[in-house]
């Protein structure tokens, strides 16, 4: 495996796989990877000859009350775990690498409608440092296929609209959400979780499946289902960022004319906040 950190080593590579007739996969990250990011990678690794993960602490993403300084960084693990795979190269730029003229000063991608509310609410200026540290490494790696975890829903959602509306010529690859055993959706948060917090963690993902169950059912008061939901998860110790049923490829708030649905729920457990999510399709 290639460890490569300056963008002309990037590029030169690049080049040289794409002029023997390669194919690329991107598989963006932050670091401190899990199962579910390995997950990423092997979905990565049947699409395409070539698979580059990026490992890079995006400081636009991060919000000024938010964990930039204490976010976990376990590169040396990382590595090893990613060469136990096959990747074929992890690139880990520097911030001033990215932005060489300081985040003030720097360019920026907003998608609009579809970064709105849910964890763009929560987070004001999230999404548009996710939509332009992705897009600055799709004009890097120029990738073919690039994959990402269905747990980050709505940032699954922000991508695709973002590739389509600047053509940028990459498919996106959802890749389903990786689980601990009892439910829990994995996350790097999780390491802040005490063993105690990681069982409570688990209502989460009962309360979607209960919602689920409910519009399986024939329930249509989506209204109804939602504040049941959040009495369950309040119940069991969680704050409620935000618990709704949307229509899936909008993100709108879902009507009785839709029938591919998610349920999009965000709650905090002490200092962490939990996400996750449920597709359900309905008639």
């Amino acid at each position: 495996m290639q460890s490569i950190t300056e963008i002309k080593s990037l590029r030169s590579q690049i080049k040289a796989w794409r002029q023997t007739g390669l194919s690329v996969a991107l598989v963006p990250t932050m670091g401190n990877l899990h199962q579910g990011h390995f997950s990423l990678v092997e979905k990565a690794k049947n699409m395409a000859d070539k698979v580059v993960v990026s490992i890079f602490v995006n400081p636009m993403q991060f919000g000024a009350n938010e964990d930039l300084d204490n976010y976990p960084r376990t590169l040396t693990a990382d590595k090893q775990g990613l060469a136990e795979l096959g990747t074929d190269m992890v690139f880990t730029p520097t911030v001033e690498s990215i932005y060489p003229n300081g985040l003030d000063a720097q360019s920026f991608v907003d998608v609009p409608n579809i970064s709105m509310g849910y964890c763009g609410g929560s987070r004001p200026g999230h999404f548009r440092g996710v939509a332009t540290v992705v897009t600055k490494l799709f004009n890097l790696v120029q990738p073919d296929y690039a994959c990402f975890g269905e747990k980050d829903y709505q940032q699954l959602q922000v991508i695709k609209t973002m590739a389509h509306d600047l053509s940028i010529p990459v498919e996106i690859i959802g890749v389903a959400t990786s689980r601990e055993v009892s439910g829990l959706a994995m996350s790097s948060r999780n390491g802040y979780l005490s063993e105690d917090q990681k069982e409570t963690a688990t209502v989460l993902f009962k309360t979607l499946n209960w919602s689920a169950e409910q519009l399986n059912s024939g329930q249509r008061d989506f209204d109804d289902i939602c504040l049941q939901a959040k009495q369950q998860l309040e119940q069991a110790g969680l704050k409620i960022d935000y618990f709704e049923i949307a229509q899936r490829d909008t993100l709108k708030k879902a009507t009785l004319n839709d029938s591919q649905l998610v349920i999009l729920a965000a709650a905090f457990l002490g200092p962490v906040r939990l996400i996750d999510n449920l597709l359900v399709d309905i008639t």
